[in-house]
């Protein structure tokens, strides 16, 4: 099973444009992300997908500089994307990973990991009551594939995922339940607005720039510290449709 994790990026955000490559401790946003990604047991490959954009040329320029791979597709066409990057690296099973997301938890996504192993399922669904920014999904090419030929709505293509959640009873689905210290749904772990980068910003501080604090600390953290969670405690997340 050749593992690959993909991460999607591009520099166009409507609330907090340019959010990938901003600076986070002693580095960017995107660097935590891609260092995560790489500790989760069994990835053979992690990949930042973005755009073909010229604004999206900065992460490509980026990721030379870092050795790290990169691939361009469409813009808003996130399925395609995906698909033609996992066809590049000639991925067997995909972690799905957003670029919105410097803490997300390589812990659980290796126990996911393991959870593939076992059985043969097309997709892991993550069951808990989580903070926003934690979870990576992971599914088969063979998902993807079908995902990608029979997703035509605007919605299937921007948020990969989304028609195997519309349609289940077309997927052999695993459910990973997650740990119960994980579960803190009030807490708010991604990058999306001012005030998401401000707490991310406080959570780098705190941990002096250690990009692979796990995630179970970095919570620890913010419910010892109600007053840094606070921060951006009342920002609502935005619709998928």
């Amino acid at each position: 099973m050749r593992l690959v994790t993909i991460i999607q990026a591009r520099m166009g955000s409507t609330r907090l444009p340019g959010k990938v490559m901003l600076p986070l401790g002693d580095t960017i946003v995107l660097d935590y992300v891609v260092n995560r990604c790489r500790r989760i047991k069994g990835v053979d490959e992690v990949v930042v997908a973005t755009s073909t954009e010229r604004a999206d040329d900065k992460i490509e320029q980026w990721c030379k500089e870092h050795h790290i791979p990169c691939s361009r597709g469409p813009q808003d066409d996130v399925l395609a994307r995906y698909y033609q990057c996992a066809q590049e690296w000639e991925a067997d099973t995909i972690f799905r990973v957003t670029s919105d997301c410097p803490f997300v938890d390589y812990n659980m996504a290796s126990h996911i990991v393991d959870e593939m192993q076992r059985s043969a399922y097309d997709i892991i669904k993550v069951e808990g009551q989580l903070p926003r920014g934690l979870v990576a999904e992971l599914f088969s090419f063979r998902t993807l594939d079908y995902m990608n030929k029979h997703g035509v709505e605007a919605r299937h293509r921007e948020h990969v995922t989304y028609y195997a959640y519309e349609h289940p009873d077309q997927f052999h689905t695993g459910y990973f339940f997650a740990d119960k210290n994980l579960q803190h749904p009030q807490l708010r772990m991604t990058l999306d607005t001012a005030e998401d980068y401000k707490l991310c910003q406080w959570i780098a501080q705190h941990f002096t720039s250690d990009l692979v604090t796990p995630s179970s600390e970095v919570i620890s953290y913010l419910l010892e510290h109600p007053e840094i969670a606070a921060i951006n405690a009342h920002v609502e997340q935005k619709r998928v449709i």
